[in-house]
Order: structure tokens, then sequence, then C-alpha cells
């Protein structure tokens, strides 16, 4: 299945066009590859999932809140007498109307709670393809330092290293590094 468009790419004409430049080759392999990343998260949404998605992409549209000042602008003029020929079918304080509102609210929250976590588990997933892919370009730098320097004492050329060079020569121990950052990290109360 292809990847649908999305607006926000084709409203400049292709992706990486915005300059004028053509996209290369491999930038356009990584967005076709990303697209259909998203396009498959999309398609293996629970019935449930998907209904989630759509309230939550609903609820937070301006037509919801005007949908909503309409109909309570409605009951309560109904309810408050203003339209003689509609009896009274909630009168103040309405309680049905109170209901009514509690159990929207109770299932909306729902709905965007469970759309929440599954966007909580789709970042997560996220997070740790960086992270592979940055231990992965950290691996090849570190490589690439070995080689320059390999290369410089083969030829002979006094390449006096810098301290951080040659650091950054050794392999990235990310234990290390996060067991740093907790040491050093301000915790939050």
């Amino acid at each position: 299945m292809q990847p649908q468009p999305n607006r926000k790419t084709t409203a400049k004409g292709q992706a990486g066009q915005e300059s004028g430049a053509p996209a290369s080759k491999v930038v356009l392999q990584n967005i076709r590859a990303v697209c259909e990343l998203e396009q498959k998260a999309l398609d293996e949404r629970s019935l449930g999932e998907r209904i989630g998605d759509g309230v939550s992409h609903h609820a937070g549209r301006a037509w919801f809140i005007v949908f909503h000042l309409i109909w309570f602008a409605t009951w309560i003029i109904l309810n408050a007498g203003l339209v003689p020929v509609v009896p009274r079918f909630d009168p103040y304080p309405y309680p049905f109307l109170t209901f009514a509102v509690s159990l929207e609210a109770i299932f909306l929250s729902l709905f965007i709670l469970m759309s929440q976590n599954r966007e909580a588990r789709q970042a997560d997933q996220r997070a740790h393809l960086d992270l592979q892919i940055n231990l992965l370009a950290e691996l090849e730098s570190t490589r690439m330092l070995e080689m320059l320097k390999a290369l410089c004492q083969h030829h002979g050329l006094d390449a006096e290293l810098s301290p951080d060079i040659e650091q950054l020569s050794k392999p990235t121990e990310p234990k290390t590094l996060v067991s740093e950052l907790q040491h050093r990290l301000p915790e939050s109360n």
C-alpha cells in the first residue's frame, strides 16, 4: 500500500524542493521509508484506537467548541421557558444536561487517553530507532577517525592529535554516559 501524500509536503511541490533544488535520491528514499513506517503504524491500529484517534482529532477542532456553545445555549433557552411552545424538559439547574455533559467528559477523556497512550508507544519506538541510528553513526565516526589516524601514520604525516580527537577515536559506552547523566542531572521535585 502506498502512503498517502501529506498536504504539508505537497503544498510546495515535492518534498525537498522548497529552495528550488531537487531532493537527492537518498533523501527521497528516506522520506519514502518514513512515510511507509507511519502508514504501517496507522494501518496496524485496532478499531478502538482508530475510534479514539478520530474522537481526539475532532474534539480538538473549533467546530467542536461551536457545536457545544450552540447545544448549551439552545438547551438553556428551551428550558428557561423562553420558547413557549416547547415544554421545559430539564428545568434549572439542568440536571439532565449536567448528566449528559459529565458522561461526555468521561468518554472524551478516555478516548483522548487511549490516543495519547498509542502516540506515546509510537514515540518510544521512534526514540529507540533514533538511539540505534545515533549509536551506529557514532561507531562509524569512531572507525573513520581510526582509519584517518592509520592513514596519517602510514604516510608518515605528523598529525599531532589533540586529546579531544584521541578521546573521540575511542568507542562511546552508552551505559557510562547514562550513568554520568543520571549522576549529574538535577532532580525534579
